[in-house]
Formats: C-alpha cells, sequence, structure tokens
C-alpha cells in the first residue's frame, strides 16, 4: 500500500551541515529545483497495491536509482556511499541520525516498478522537458548500439550440460524421485563416455536430453499453475530445453539461445559479431534529450523496431513527429510506408541513399513495369517473358529469353560478357518508397537534416561511456530494458539541467 508522500523532516543541526558541506551548484541541488519528482511520483502510484503493509518512499528508491546510474555504483556501492556522502544524504531527505533501509529493498522496487514502470518514469520526466520547452517534435534522429550480455559463452557440451540441470533441478519439486533416477544416470553417462571424443560425448548427452524433456513435458500442472513460481520456472526451463535441442538439430537455425543463464542474449554484428541485445534510441534534435528507448535481442530487426519508438513516443505524449533522420538501416520499404502513411502521421523520413550502380550495367531502376506488374520493359525495348512471385522477399523476379538479350545492341550495358543467360530483374514491393527515399536525399532539406545526425553518436557514446551502457548489470531482457531506461532518464536529467541553467532558447 502506497501511503501520501510526506517530505522529509531534518532537524536543524542537519539543515546547517548540509548547507556548510554541500556546494549550492551541486547537481543533487540542481535536481531538486529543477525536477518536480512528485510527478514521477505519481505516474508509478498505479503499481502499488491498494491495501497490505506500507510501503516505502518510492521517491526515495527513485533517487538511489538516479545516484547509482549517475555515478556507476552497484547497489552494494550505492548504500555505502549513502552511509557517508554528505550530498547523498541530503539529496535523499535522510539526517545523519537516520538509517538507510536494507539494500534488498531497492532490489525489491527494481523489480515491482519492472521496466514498464520505469519506462513511464522516463516518459514523465520528459514530460517536464516538454513543459519547459525544451522538445520540439520538428525532427527526431534514431540509432542504435549494442550492449554485451553478463554471460560466459558455453561450448557446445557445457550448454547441454547447463540445460539438463536446470531442468531437472526445475523438476525436482514435481517429481523428485524421478529426477534422482535422471542423476544417477547423468554420472553413468560422464563416466562411460570420458575416453570418447568429444562429438560422442555430445550426442551421449543431447540424448539423455531429450529423454528428460519428455517426461517432464507430461507433468501435470498444479491447481494454482498460473501464480505458482516454481511451475513458471519449470515452463522456463522446458522452453529453454527446446530451443538448445533445435539449435542442435539446426546448427544454421537463427536466434539460438547463447547461454541458459541469460537465454534472452543472442547473436549479433554490430562491426563484429557479438553476444548480448541492441538497445535503439530516439532522441530530439533541438534538445538533444532521449525521447524514446528500446532494448531488443541482438539478430532483431533495427528498422522494425524504429515503428516501436515512434508508437512509444506518440502514445507517451500524443505528439506528432514531423521528419524523422534514420542511418542505413532505414532502407527497409515497409517501415518506410508505414512512417509517411496517415496512420504514422505522415512523417518525412530521411534516410542515405542506396548505391544504384551495377558495374557500369543497367540497374533495375532501368527497367520500367508495366501497368498491371506482370512484366518490365528494359531500356532497349524488349519485354521480360517471365514472372516469377517471392512473396516472402515482398519481391519479383522478372526474366528475358536467352535469344533476345544475345541479340541485343545494348547487351554490353546489360550483362557480363560471360553471362550465358538471360537478364533477371529483380522488382520489390517497395519501390516506390526507395525511389522516393534516392530522391529525397538529393535535396538541400536531406543534407540540413543530415548534419545534425551525429547528435545521436554523441548521446549515445554518453549513455554508453558516461552511464555503463555497453556491458549489461543483470540478465533478461526485462532486466537490461531497466537498466538502459535508467540510464537514458538520468542522461536526460542531467540534460535538463545543462539546459535550464544555461536560458536554453530552441
Amino acid at each position: 500500500m502506497l501511503l501520501p508522500f510526506q517530505e522529509p523532516i531534518l532537524s536543524r543541526q542537519d539543515e546547517l551541515i548540509f548547507d556548510a558541506l554541500v556546494r549550492f551548484d551541486h547537481w543533487t541541488r540542481r535536481a531538486d529545483k529543477t525536477i518536480d519528482f512528485l510527478a514521477l511520483r505519481e505516474s508509478i502510484e498505479p503499481l502499488f497495491m491498494r491495501s497490505g503493509r506500507p510501503a516505502l518512499e518510492p521517491v526515495l528508491f527513485l533517487k538511489m536509482e538516479f545516484l547509482m546510474f549517475h555515478d556507476g555504483l552497484s547497489d552494494s556501492q550505492l548504500f555505502q556511499r549513502c552511509e557517508t556522502d554528505i550530498a547523498y544524504r541530503r539529496f535523499l531527505g535522510l539526517g545523519l541520525s537516520q538509517t538507510l533501509p536494507d539494500v534488498s529493498t531497492l532490489r525489491k522496487f527494481r523489480g515491482r516498478i519492472g521496466a514498464d514502470g520505469h519506462r513511464q518514469i522516463f516518459h514523465a520526466l520528459l514530460e517536464q522537458a516538454r513543459g519547459l520547452g525544451l522538445v520540439k517534435d520538428r525532427l527526431r534522429i534514431k540509432d542504435a548500439t549494442h550492449v554485451l550480455a553478463n554471460i560466459a559463452i558455453p561450448a557446445g557440451l557445457q550448454l547441454v550440460a547447463q540445460t539438463r540441470n536446470k531442468l531437472l533441478l526445475a523438476a525436482e519439486r514435481f517429481d523428485a524421485e524421478q529426477v534422482a533416477g535422471e542423476r544417477v544416470r547423468t554420472e553413468t553417462i560422464r563416466t562411460s563416455t570420458d575416453d570418447c571424443g568429444n562429438e560422442a560425448r555430445l550426442v551421449a548427452r543431447v540424448e539423455h536430453l531429450r529423454d528428460i524433456l519428455a517426461w517432464v513435458e507430461e507433468l501435470k500442472p498444479l491447481p494454482n499453475a498460473e501464480t505458482s513460481c516454481a511451475w513458471q520456472a519449470l515452463q522456463e526451463a522446458i522452453e529453454i530445453a527446446r530451443k538448445v535441442l533445435q539449435g542442435h538439430d539446426d546448427p544454421k537455425m537463427p536466434k539460438k539461445i547463447r547461454s541458459t543463464v541469460d537465454p534472452d542474449a543472442r547473436r549479433g554484428k554490430h562491426g563484429e559479431f557479438f553476444d548480448g541485445y541492441f538497445v535503439d534510441a530516439m532522441i530530439d534534435a533541438d534538445s538533444e534529450l532521449f525521447t524514446s528507448i528500446n532494448v531488443y535481442p541482438a539478430g532483431e530487426s533495427e528498422s522494425a523496431d524504429t515503428l516501436v519508438l515512434v508508437e512509444q513516443e506518440r502514445s507517451a505524449h500524443g505528439n506528432q513527429i514531423e521528419k524523422l533522420s534514420i542511418d542505413g538501416a532505414g532502407q527497409d520499404g515497409a517501415m518506410i510506408r508505414e512512417l509517411e502513411s496517415p496512420a504514422y502521421g505522415s512523417i518525412e523520413v530521411f534516410v542515405p541513399p542506396r548505391k544504384l550502380t551495377n558495374g557500369g550495367k543497367f540497374t533495375a531502376d532501368d527497367f520500367a513495369l508495366s501497368a498491371d506488374g506482370s512484366s518490365v520493359t528494359c531500356p532497349a525495348g524488349h519485354q521480360s517473358s517471365t514472372k516469377q512471385d517471392l512473396p516472402d522477399r515482398h519481391t519479383n523476379s522478372f526474366k528475358f529469353i536467352d535469344s533476345t538479350c544475345r541479340t541485343c545492341p545494348l547487351r554490353p550495358q546489360c550483362v557480363k560478357e560471360s553471362q550465358k543467360n538471360g537478364r533477371t530483374v529483380k522488382k520489390t514491393d517497395y519501390d516506390a518508397e526507395h525511389k522516393r527515399l534516392h530522391e529525397r536525399a538529393q535535396t538541400d532539406a536531406y543534407r540540413e537534416v543530415k548534419k545534425e545526425h551525429p547528435k545521436i553518436e554523441r548521446r549515445l557514446g554518453e549513455l554508453i561511456n558516461r552511464h555503463g551502457g555497453r556491458h549489461a548489470r543483470y540478465r533478461g531482457l526485462e532486466r537490461v530494458s531497466i537498466q538502459q531506461i535508467l540510464g537514458a532518464t538520468v542522461a536526460n536529467l542531467m540534460r535538463m539541467l545543462r539546459l535550464t541553467e544555461c536560458n536554453f532558447v530552441i
């Protein structure tokens, strides 16, 4: 149960000491003066129950989290600093004789609020920036960077063994006798395959995992399965085991599990290959404040996440973005069509143009599509003979017969000299969007927008380097999201302090 907010009560001695030892330009004093923490509290009040024991004050924990991410501290390091740091205690409203709650209460608060609650706090702070006139809707800039998962990548044998142990531990409460037998079998397999090669050892352990999974899947649910932590843990272990076995059966399967301790982490590429997540962010070009932020497993579509970011901001603030700048990841026709549709307010999207060169040969754009979309006509006036639909790629493939291309006077400008077959041309369902982006990239408006694009690099650099965003503190998508949202919230808070004190005018 959440009680009404009560202002911290400090003794006269506390106030004298704080005034003497905490500089009046210290960022915590400036934050108290600029930020309405009660409004942040109101944004998460619905997440607290209306009955039960009184909860500790949320503003206290919000400020603790801000201190933690501002100074790059762990939970335990934060509480140690709070014991002795005068500026911390003044910010938290704790007198010199008052005691701190247990460190576990901060972790419980973080879990209670979750990623959605922290995102509400993020947008409540951004709403205050809007009220101060800092945020405009002229231009948004979007980019993403990678986050390294807090895991050690196990080898194939270790991954299967970890999955088996996790599954047995979760199933023990439901069939302890069967689990005991499987552990005996585990030891038997280990001793009998000690002298075998890694391949044989892996096969034996995979087959054992399949057998365990088969009977565990037959376990009956508890009457209160929906609220039972043990049953939910078992279902999670079953899902992990299924995915690990699928990955073993299909080595080329995308989005394979990399570790059982963080089953949400995936293999991705950002310059080099890595294991973890992407943090995707959008900033206001005028104030350089983060306006939305999202985290997703590596290997997912960055362009599709653009829609998530735009909708996240629109849902929270009801605003209408005029322009959006994206890097090369924005070359996604489906995403462009959505953003520039009336449903999204016809946002004008700016993306670097695609390279249309084809080694000096004619490109697909040089082939005219017929009105009914059944054929294309080449620069020499010849019409394609066949059409193949590729619906999963939103593409149509048009082929010219060999005899037509062999005698064509423009053949040297169309196909390689060594090519024996006729020309094949592919047209996508989003050619109109790509053409529009290419034409827009030749305008002065595009050049002006791209001058502002590096702002997102600086802001992501601050999130990664200043607030510890490169390495995941926690495990699991939910907790990693909390980390990145808190980092962006603190970055926004500090940016707001700088802008308001400089009499920033847009």
